[in-house]
């Protein structure tokens, strides 16, 4: 992919809008059979990363669970691919930063898929400001309630449905060791949220659940445009040693691998996504 160029949405963004457009593995993707079985609840499958995840889930034999906000074309698309793979696919629209949305996913994925086996915690908002005194105090709420405190919330709930094998992934990021001036709420709760996977790994280790997560570098979705100046967006990626950002398809194999029994005795770990930069 070569560097975009500027442009702007309102948030949340839409894929639809975004050029060049991000490609999820659509074209690329092929299962193997290694989630064969499984039902997986993935937050922000609507578009970008978890749009990538769902979509190789379900083409990896899962079953899966898309949480969004209310980007509901997006997420119908979603649902389109996953159907394709001949998986069933529930859509649930909701704000995750209300606890009881979080719960009632949970609840509703047991339901009607029957079980939980994988959680990708990985909906998050961001926005750009140049100045903590830029911030709205609203802003800081929303932004640790949907990256942070969701994903308490989601586990808690989800505890008690997981048996031994099950998997935990939470969407961290490469600014949780290099945090960003201009993004400091979304930097601190992607630390917090590699800082609590490694908890949980210790916690729920013992019931056989295994806990990790994924520090992508910059990825091209709608968040970038969404909640960044256009003069960002332009070149979005030429910073990082490989020169570009990446597309969610590349992303996916990653949370595949998490989430399959191969990765058995993967627990506790961050991966880093970052087209070269260290995460440490």
């Amino acid at each position: 992919m070569s560097t975009p160029p500027a442009q702007q949405q309102d948030v949340p963004g839409t894929t639809g809008a975004m050029s060049p457009a991000p490609d999820h593995g659509e074209r690329s993707y092929a299962g193997s059979g290694r989630l064969a079985g499984k039902v997986a609840l993935v937050t922000g499958a609507d578009s970008g990363i978890g749009r990538a995840v769902a979509l190789a889930y379900a083409r990896e034999g899962a079953d899966v669970l898309v949480a969004y906000l209310s980007e509901h074309e997006d997420a119908q698309e979603t649902q389109r691919w996953v159907e394709q793979a001949g998986r069933r696919c529930v859509l649930a629209a909701g704000d995750l930063a209300e606890p009881a949305h979080c719960r009632a996913l949970v609840a509703r994925c047991v339901q009607e898929l029957g079980g939980l086996d994988v959680l990708v915690s990985n909906a998050a908002f961001q926005m750009s400001r140049e100045a903590l005194e830029d911030v709205p105090d609203e802003e800081w709420d929303r932004t640790v309630a949907t990256n942070l405190s969701a994903v308490f919330h989601l586990v808690k709930a989800a505890l008690p449905h997981l048996r031994p094998g099950a998997s935990i992934i939470g969407s961290s990021s490469v600014l949780s060791d290099v945090p960003s001036p201009s993004l400091v709420a979304y930097s601190a709760t992607k630390a917090a949220i590699a800082n609590m996977m490694g908890s949980l790994a210790q916690a729920l280790g013992p019931r056989g659940i295994r806990c990790n997560s994924v520090a992508p570098g910059p990825v091209w979705t709608p968040l970038v445009p969404a909640t960044m100046p256009p003069d960002e967006v332009e070149g979005f990626g030429a910073q990082t040693p490989l020169g570009r950002a990446a597309q969610p398809a590349e992303l996916a194999p990653v949370y595949v691998l998490l989430a399959s029994d191969e990765a058995s005795y993967v627990s506790g770990a961050r991966v880093a996504v970052t087209g070269g930069t260290p995460v440490l």
